[in-house]
């Protein structure tokens, strides 16, 4: 599976959406994610691609973890993937 299916997979899990009603323009926000669901989310994608997610809970605008949107939260998974080799 493609890391942007599996991450928008874990994404629309915990908004209990369909993966199709994930757009990769949304933000968490959007999809009615809190900060549990984030955090959730992280720990899901950590586990499903064997990464360590350089995010911190508390503060995530100090994190290097985007999470500006689905998009960016791809291309910073597909980045520490690519990283992990």
């Amino acid at each position: 599976m493609e890391i942007r299916e599996k991450v928008i997979e874990i994404i629309a899990e915990q908004a209990v959406l369909e993966p199709s009603d994930v757009k990769m323009e949304h933000t968490l926000e959007d999809l009615g994610i809190d900060s549990l669901g984030l955090v959730e989310s992280i720990f899901a994608i950590e586990e499903a691609f064997d990464i360590s997610v350089p995010f911190n809970a508390n503060d995530p605008s100090e994190s290097d973890f985007d999470i500006s949107s689905v998009s960016a939260i791809i291309d910073a998974v597909s980045k520490l993937v690519s990283e992990k080799v």
